[in-house]
């Protein structure tokens, strides 16, 4: 016996590393950049506080991740609705490339995930919460595609259900009105409010495969609409008064100033007023997040794993909540298509590490693999490698890099770079922002003196970067960028 393990040491070696990492991915829906603290510290006051002098939500967790490993400044989706921008993660590929550019359309069966990747290579493989990759199943729980997810059991397809119990059948959603599943609350608690249910199933899987290597994703449907939450949550932040952004007011009063992307992508969803109770009821959905952040924190701490994790705290795009008179995502503003993303991994990443470079989806799985020291038997990948940037010993990196993004639907698509962005459409001449003079994005620069060599720059990478990857919107030819 004691043979046949001396023999097999240097093959688990070969397959696990010296120190194979162990990762957990929590991600977010919907998740406007401002409510996290440690995003607020990278931003002028006024651009902090929007909604007015301290109102604000506490994110310790979530910030201590940053303050302990790294946080991204320009992290963008790929395309700032949930199945595309869910397919460019786990696939490293833009959406057009995924069979899923658009919400509900279903992963290609040929897709190659990073968990596939980590399963092959020993690794306990799960993922728990919202998918959004299957098509139209609803919930859809426990999709017969894993795609490298060994541990698909508490995976549903779609919603943004706020109560779940199990059953001897399996997962179920817990608020039901005439035997069908509902988006209400219930009588939700601690055990079955939806957040809480997820990090408690996830803190039963990680008990189970914390002696092995193990990579798992926790995809919460929160804070994403309908913006309820469970006590004592729900009334924690009903003292703050939401004022109207700068930008919510300036729009109002010039309606005509808009892109025309802007006017047509939804102008039906014009907000005109705060609703004070949404407004404090996504802040309390923050709150739960990171407090169930702290749940995991405190199980890598107590089972002395914390050193070799690497955590990620991310999103899959942003919410405007009352930006430019919007709510939600689908628009190229900042908070918008801006995601958090924050990484902490002790071994490799230098604690208060800021990046203002910017990335996009496609770069997390190439990313991840780098970080792991993982280079062979890789699928093809979109995305750009950036553990030199995040492992070397700069405290701030500044190498400017521009990124292309793109609309759902092929109404537009953008260049972003740290200070200039870019947007091109059908609808409306271009539109070139200067985040540095204008960080409310309200000003288009486009034809303006001093602005010339930063359009052109913008421009031709961004139709590179269309080219290569096949964006469907530039083989119509309607796209304004002359």
């Amino acid at each position: 016996m004691l043979r046949i393990i001396l023999f097999c040491l240097p093959i688990l070696s070969h397959v696990f590393g010296e120190s194979s990492p162990n990762i957990i991915i929590i991600q977010t829906d919907e998740h406007n950049l401002r409510t996290l603290g440690c995003y607020r510290e990278q931003m002028s006051q006024d651009q902090a506080f929007i909604w007015g002098k301290n109102v604000f939500v506490e994110t310790p967790y979530i910030d201590s991740l940053a303050k302990d490993g790294l946080i991204c400044t320009n992290y963008f989706a790929a395309s700032p609705v949930c199945t595309p921008s869910r397919a460019s993660w786990v696939s490293g590929l833009y959406p057009q490339a995924t069979g899923a550019p658009s919400n509900n359309m279903p992963l290609n069966d040929s897709i190659i995930t990073f968990a596939e990747v980590l399963r092959k290579r020993g690794y306990a493989t799960s993922y728990l919460g919202k998918w959004h990759l299957d098509g139209d199943a609803k919930p859809g729980w426990a999709p017969s595609r894993k795609f490298g997810f060994t541990d698909n059991r508490f995976m549903f397809n779609r919603g943004h259900w706020k109560n779940f119990v199990m059953t001897k059948d399996g997962p179920r959603v817990g608020a039901r009105k005439n035997n069908q599943p509902t988006y209400d609350l219930g009588n939700a608690d601690d055990k079955s409010f939806a957040t809480d249910w997820l990090v408690d199933r996830s803190l039963e899987i990680l008990e189970r495969d914390k002696n092995k290597p193990f990579c798992m994703m926790l995809a919460l449907p929160d804070p994403h609409g309908p913006n309820t939450v469970r006590e004592p949550y729900d009334s924690m932040y009903d003292h703050l008064v939401f004022k109207q952004p700068v930008t919510m007011r300036k729009v109002l009063a010039a309606l005509r100033n808009q892109p025309g992307w802007m006017k047509e992508q939804g102008g039906k969803n014009l907000i005109k007023k705060i609703n004070q109770e949404t407004m404090a009821n996504y802040f309390g959905m923050v709150r739960c997040i990171d407090d169930n952040v702290g749940k995991i924190l405190t199980f890598l701490k107590d089972n002395n794993l914390y050193k070799n994790t690497i955590v990620v705290f991310t999103s899959d795009h942003g919410d405007m909540m009352c930006e430019h008179c919007r709510m939600n995502k689908g628009l190229p503003y900042k908070t918008s298509v801006g995601i958090p993303f924050v990484l902490r991994y002790p071994d490799r990443v230098p604690a208060g590490k800021v990046i203002h470079t910017a990335y996009t989806t496609v770069d997390f799985f190439p990313t991840l693999m780098g970080l792991m020291g993982i280079k062979d038997n890789l699928p093809e990948l979109h995305g750009l490698d950036a553990t030199i940037a995040f492992t070397n010993k700069k405290k701030e990196v500044l190498k400017d890099r521009i990124v292309y993004v793109r609309h759902s639907g092929g109404a537009w698509v953008a260049a972003f770079e740290r200070r200039y962005k870019l947007v091109l459409s059908s609808l409306d001449e271009p539109w070139l922002y200067d985040l540095e003079k204008d960080p409310d994005e309200l000003v288009n620069y486009f034809g303006r003196d001093g602005y010339e060599e930063q359009f052109k720059r913008l421009k031709e990478e961004l139709i590179k970067q269309m080219k290569k990857f096949q964006e469907p919107a530039l083989a119509t030819k309607k796209l304004r960028y002359k």
